[in-house]
């Protein structure tokens, strides 16, 4: 069996010449105490050595991914025969070896504890190299390894990004304090063209151009503003109020001018800068997200393959974990936004569905994000975050419009399935449209009220019925009933006074002088029928408003009477010369309630 040992010198090939020693791996460090018991246990057969630093360079880091560089296919080719078997230190390496030279590697527990008491003996075994000079190569590949991975490691290719994000803002504040410092500054000089002119970089240019506000007439400024910009100007420069300033001032307020405008420029070719290497760090979350959007959630996170670990939930709050926390201990609503809320499809939602956009596109930044920091494909691949990003427009649109009920991929499975079977609508039998029998219930009813109508009728009628007396006092209620009947009772005696003084303006002629006579016919009739529902069952009572009369006699005794339809008539039949006349009685009607709780009801007449 051999054995293959990498140094930072070059390969070396041993030939284990007692296997029995890696079936107790416990005791195998004893056997490499000393160089004498070393050489009785393992033995070298060949040492390749590196030419130089970047070819010791090269062959690490072909070891570190697992693959075979041109140095170590060399020596295998040449000193290792397909019969034997080859112990390695790395699976991966070992499985590239077989797959090229189809020759049985091993890799297991035992190898490992046989190379590390290799490279314990390593200066002994190795003949003809001196231990400084293997110093040297050992210090000069771990730099140059070091420099390597600095370089070219995915995890701190996005630290430029992060710094540039960082200075962008940093540079976005600077120029809004030197411009306001530069308005408050020019303004004690020329206070009108700050109103007049609303831009930033139209001021300070304006002010570089100008100077004094005296040069304004003499001066083009075509180039800087548009031509009712520049009348406005000047027209109010003329007028200004301003105070007068020296040369020394309007100096200083140049320079600063042109400070402003160089950190203009600057400002603008770093976010050209920002925006190429987003695109070349994180494609598909920059096309969700937008370069700065995207740049500051890896400047959140602190680096791409950190914003790829996190979930979607993390990604939503990134940004906001002050809100949160806040929230939690004062256990108040949690946001349910971060950073995410200044990206495009976001802004664009309504303030309800604000919440729900932000959750969704969280959930695609995530999985967009593992795919750049994951991904193994050479080339910028956009079609995730392009996919992605036309989903969740539609499903914005959706939302917007309020006829969205589910997003999920289910609506389409179920949509598939109505296509291919038939609705069938179920009616059930209704046997209560057999029977043509009408209803006998309203007829029950009827009968029922006639039947109690009937019999009040029958008890007013028994009532004797006697002579009237001549005149009689005004008697008033004692007791009052309730709202109700009152209301009745009034209603009664206008339409009553009503029917009287129609008869009295027929049958009165302007020859009639003698004394009026007065006869009441008393007729029963019928009056409002009130309809109560007291029980389930609807049992109706029916209440005949007939107005009933007590009249005082001479003897004491009371009478009474039906009062429910006066008629007047005035019947002369023996002499011809007398008229028919009618006179007008005034009729009070009033109920009185008994102590037996019944109602009583009299019937009041003035002469």
């Amino acid at each position: 069996m051999l054995v293959l040992f990498e140094t930072s010198a070059g390969y070396a090939i041993f030939k284990l010449l007692d296997e029995n020693k890696l079936k107790n791996v416990s005791d195998l460090y004893s056997h490499f105490e000393s160089p004498e018991a070393t050489t009785k246990i393992i033995k070298l057969k060949h040492f390749q050595k590196f030419d130089d630093t970047t070819e010791a360079l090269a062959s690490a880091a072909s070891l570190i991914e697992g693959k075979l560089c041109k140095s170590l296919k060399k020596v295998i080719k040449s000193h290792v025969n397909s019969s034997d078997s080859l112990m390695v230190a790395d699976p991966k390496l070992g499985a590239a070896i077989k797959e090229k030279f189809n020759i049985s590697c091993v890799s297991s527990s035992s190898a490992a504890d046989l190379l590390r008491c290799i490279r314990s003996q390593f200066e002994n075994l190795l003949v003809g190299l001196p231990k400084k000079d293997l110093t040297a190569m050992s210090l000069g590949l771990a730099h140059s390894l070091s420099r390597y991975k600095l370089k070219f490691s995915p995890d701190k290719i996005d630290t430029m990004i992060v710094q540039a994000i960082g200075l962008l803002d940093e540079l976005d504040k600077e120029v809004n304090n030197y411009i306001m410092r530069c308005r408050e500054w020019y303004g004690w000089h020329f206070p009108e063209l700050g109103k007049i002119l609303t831009d930033n970089l139209e001021y300070v240019k304006t002010i570089k151009t100008l100077g004094m506000r005296e040069n304004a007439k003499s001066i083009d400024l075509s180039s800087i503003l548009s031509p009712a910009l520049e009348d406005q100007v000047k027209t109010a420069a003329e007028i200004s109020m301003g105070t007068e300033i020296a040369e020394d001032d309007i100096q200083h307020i140049v320079q600063m001018c042109d400070e402003i405008l160089d950190i203009s420029t600057y400002r603008t070719s770093l976010s050209d800068y920002l925006k190429s290497r987003m695109m070349a760090v994180a494609p598909n979350v920059t096309v969700l997200l937008g370069d700065l959007v995207g740049a500051r959630m890896l400047a959140q996170g602190g680096s791409l393959v950190n914003v790829a670990k996190m979930p979607a939930s993390t990604i939503q709050l990134c940004g906001a974990e002050k809100a949160l926390f806040r929230a939690l201990k004062k256990k108040h609503d949690t946001p349910k936004y971060g950073l995410i809320y200044h990206s495009s499809l976001v802004g664009r939602a309504t303030a309800k569905v604000k919440g729900r956009m932000s959750r969704m596109l969280a959930a695609k930044v995530a999985l967009a994000a593992r795919f750049d920091a994951f991904g193994e494909s050479e080339t910028i691949n956009l079609d995730l975050g392009t996919n992605h990003l036309a989903n969740l427009e539609y499903k914005l649109r959706l939302m917007e419009e309020g006829s969205m009920t589910r997003i999920s991929g289910t609506a389409k499975a179920k949509a598939k399935f109505e296509k291919y079977q038939v609705k069938r609508e179920i009616v059930q039998y209704s046997a209560a449209a057999d029977s043509t029998i009408p209803s006998n219930k309203r007829k029950i009813e009827d009968a029922d009220i006639k039947e109690e109508y009937s019999e009040v009728a029958k008890d007013i009628k028994q009532e004797p019925e006697g002579q009237q007396p001549p005149k009689k006092k005004k008697k008033k209620n004692k007791e009052q009933t309730n709202g109700e009947d009152k209301s009745i009772n009034n209603g009664a005696d206008i339409s009553i006074k009503s029917e009287q003084e129609s008869i009295l303006t027929e049958e009165q002629t302007p020859k009639s002088k003698k004394k009026k006579k007065r006869e009441l016919q008393e007729e029963p009739v019928e009056e409002e029928i009130v309809v109560e529902s007291a029980t389930k069952k609807k049992k109706k009572s029916v209440v005949a408003d007939t107005s009933v009369t007590e009249v005082v006699t001479e003897s004491g005794k009371k009478k009474k009477k039906n009062k429910s339809q006066i008629e007047e008539t005035e019947a002369i039949e023996n002499s011809p010369k007398k008229k028919k006349k009618s006179i007008v009685a005034d009729i009070s009607v009033d109920e009185v309630v008994t102590e037996s709780g019944k109602k009583k009801k009299k019937k009041k007449k003035d002469q």
